[in-house]
């Protein structure tokens, strides 16, 4: 099966099912003699694991990680880090049901018809499960990327039409997380938390937007053409489960403006003599494909989870009709979670940029 690794200098390749006995993966690229602060990662993956909140799914897995391989006497050794994620908590009974039907909108009848044969069990290689990885991977890129002064920070913008009205701008971890719903703007994070409640007490789902903002990024990640930056991220963005749409800098309300309007005007850097930047960002960091310095802005909406805890109308493997019951351990609303996941990405692929194929040694890399 293809499809299981993402980068190119630093490049994760993940394994695992849902209800396996593990998830893990392998990272490559990181270069040898960077000092890994694993706090941080356990923090990184404290944010996407179930069962943190009563917005999410009541799975209870603690996410502890253990690394195999790569790391010797404190430091990278330059080798791939191998690292393994227990599934501690698994039901695989409550999907029985699901072994000969199809839930609507799920992967599961396009895996069957792709491949023949599937795990059933909790979506398998299917579900968000499989994310925690991601967010393993992306703590380590984090401690990359912020050693060459790059931050990535993510938010709920909006639960269903419950949003917030401000622009983009970038938030700290701390004022992301004093609520759990992880939208930054108290009031607003409130009457999430109540849509998602009551979502979830009629057995439903709710969508939304999360929007990312990197800033420090330094002017000239990503190429012309193919390997553009935006290209890029979208590449691993849309890797996300449920992740149906994506806009960089002013998006779609962009193709509203004039041109006019729509320019960013170069201006003189008064923090830093001899550069440039813009005066407005429009276009979302990134310009021909390469980054221009400015905050990479970036709005991602997900779609609402499609295994509800209410009857559905279906087919079994068989095409027959049936109407599917309502059972196993989801979120109502993935975007809590989704936070961490969407830095995870954005920092993997700011971390392949900025790792190419001359810099193998961590100290050809300090600023």
């Amino acid at each position: 099966m293809a499809g299981n690794s993402l980068g190119k200098h630093l490049r994760l390749t993940t394994y695992g099912e849902s209800h396996g006995p593990e998830i893990g993966g392998i990272l490559e690229g990181c270069p040898a003699g960077f000092c890994i602060d694993w706090e941080g990662v356990a923090a990184d993956m404290a944010r996407r694991r179930p069962g943190q909140s009563r917005l999410t799914t009541p799975r209870a897995e603690s996410d502890h990680f253990e690394v195999v391989s790569g790391i010797w006497d404190g430091l990278t050794t330059g080798a791939p880090i191998g690292f393994r994620i227990p599934n501690a908590d698994v039901r695989s009974a409550d999907y029985g049901h699901l072994a000969e039907a199809f839930r609507p909108s799920h992967g599961d009848y396009t895996w069957q018809a792709k491949y023949g044969h599937r795990d059933h069990r909790g979506g398998g290689r299917l579900s968000a499960r499989e994310t925690a990885a991601r967010v393993f991977a992306g703590g380590i890129a984090r401690q990359l990327v912020a050693a060459r002064g790059m931050e990535v920070s993510a938010y709920v913008e909006r639960v269903q039409e419950v949003g917030v009205t401000d622009a983009p701008r970038f938030w700290t971890r701390e004022e992301v997380d004093r609520h759990p719903v992880r939208c930054p703007y108290p009031v607003v994070a409130e009457a999430m938390a109540e849509r998602i409640d009551w979502a979830r007490e009629q057995g439903d789902t709710l969508g939304g937007t999360v929007v990312v903002v990197a800033r420090g990024v330094p002017v000239g990640l990503g190429a012309p053409v193919f390997d553009k930056l935006q290209a890029q991220l979208a590449h691993a963005l849309w890797s996300l489960p449920a992740l149906k749409a994506m806009e960089l800098g002013s998006g779609f309300a962009g193709t509203y403006m004039t041109g006019s309007a729509h320019n960013d005007p170069f201006v003189p850097d008064a923090q830093r003599p001899g550069h440039i930047r813009t005066a407005t960002n429009h276009s979302g960091g990134i310009q021909g494909g390469i980054s221009n310095g400015e905050e990479l802005v970036i709005r991602c909406a997900f779609k609402p989870v499609s295994t509800l805890l209410r009857p559905q109308d279906s087919v079994d493997t068989q095409g027959e009709p049936l109407v599917l019951e309502g059972r196993g351990r989801h979120d109502p609303c993935v975007l809590p979670r989704a936070v961490a996941l969407v830095e995870a990405m954005v920092l993997l692929v700011l971390g392949d940029n900025l790792l190419d194929a001359r810099n193998d040694r961590w100290s050809s890399l300090q600023p």
